[in-house]
């Protein structure tokens, strides 16, 4: 009977720290919501090659205004708004946290995504990060759990992702860039902290070009700055909203997907851009005939023969 106690004793304190656990970890990840001004840093620091010749560092900034779009006991949806002057607003990127989550979509190379699972025990009390591009198509995935000790709050994790966007259109000389994100809450916002290798992958196997420190602060200004992102967003999440259903079609086929980005001259992103504006300045949206559109669009820039069927 004393055994039985104690067994039951050390089940009730588990499951209640870990929902201890889960309450801190969803009040860190809704922490990072807010109208912030944004600053990038990014510097080169290491490589083996004596002859390397290092690029310059990197830096901008921004007003981004970050925001929850849907909510469960297990997912929190957070997209990115820039906000360009008084009026002009750019969609940016998206974050989906996942809690013990078993299907990933992990970074290959040459724009393909390769479907792979894991048991319920390796994500056991972990979230993940599902990260996006601006037009809503895979980027990165990575799983760890949240840490809140000694009054910090932060997650870090590990995945290979394509080239930055400050890079991809510029470099040739690496193919795969392979992130450790750590994203810590502070007194001020939130930090993205990055150490990153650059690395050229060919089928022989990886080999190091160079690595890079990344410090992306996140710091809270007023909100009234932001305003016009919301009143945006408003008008035009039905779209988004639609955008995402066609990608979670592809994505439910737990395939390997692979991306033609450019096809005829366009990158995808400009034709799903000027589809969203095409189909929000119609009197009456309608989200049948936007999800086919879209699909047609997502399916002329797939490589594989992955078929969009579902949707009519």
């Amino acid at each position: 009977m004393k055994k039985l106690m104690i067994t039951l004793l050390f089940i009730s304190t588990t499951v209640a720290y870990g929902q201890k656990q889960k309450k801190e970890d969803i009040a860190a990840i809704k922490a990072m919501c807010g109208c912030y001004d944004i600053r990038f840093n990014f510097a080169e620091t290491f490589a083996p090659d004596k002859d390397y010749e290092f690029h310059e560092n990197y830096t901008s900034g921004a007003l981004e205004y970050v925001f929850p779009i849907s909510e469960s006991k297990d997912k929190i949806v957070l997209q990115h708004l820039l906000v360009i002057g008084d009026t002009m607003i750019i969609k940016h990127w998206r974050q989906d946290w996942i809690y013990e989550n078993t299907e990933f979509y992990s970074f290959y190379k040459e724009n393909s995504w390769k479907y792979e699972s894991k048991s319920p025990a390796e994500v056991k009390g972990q979230w993940t990060q599902k990260v996006y591009q601006v037009d809503d198509s895979p980027r990165y995935e990575g799983s760890a759990t949240w840490v809140h000790v000694d009054g910090k709050h932060y997650w870090e994790s590990e995945a290979d992702a394509p080239l930055p966007r400050r890079e991809f259109s510029k470099r040739k000389d690496y193919n795969v860039m392979r992130r450790i994100n750590r994203q810590e809450i502070t007194d001020y916002g939130w930090v993205h902290e990055q150490d990153n290798d650059k690395i050229i992958r060919a089928e022989e196997g990886d080999i190091l070009l160079a690595q890079e420190k990344g410090w992306n602060t996140y710091t809270k200004t007023d909100d009234n700055k932001c305003e016009v992102a919301e009143k945006w967003w408003d008008k035009n999440q039905a779209y988004w909203a639609d955008v995402r259903t066609v990608w979670d079609e592809l994505f439910s086929q737990k395939k390997t997907v692979a991306i033609n980005m450019k096809v005829d001259d366009k990158i995808m992103f400009q034709r799903l851009f000027a589809l969203e504006k095409e189909m929000i300045n119609t009197q009456d949206y309608n989200s049948e005939l936007s999800q086919s559109k879209i699909k047609a669009v997502i399916q002329k820039h797939l490589k594989s023969d992955q078929m969009l069927t579902s949707l009519k």
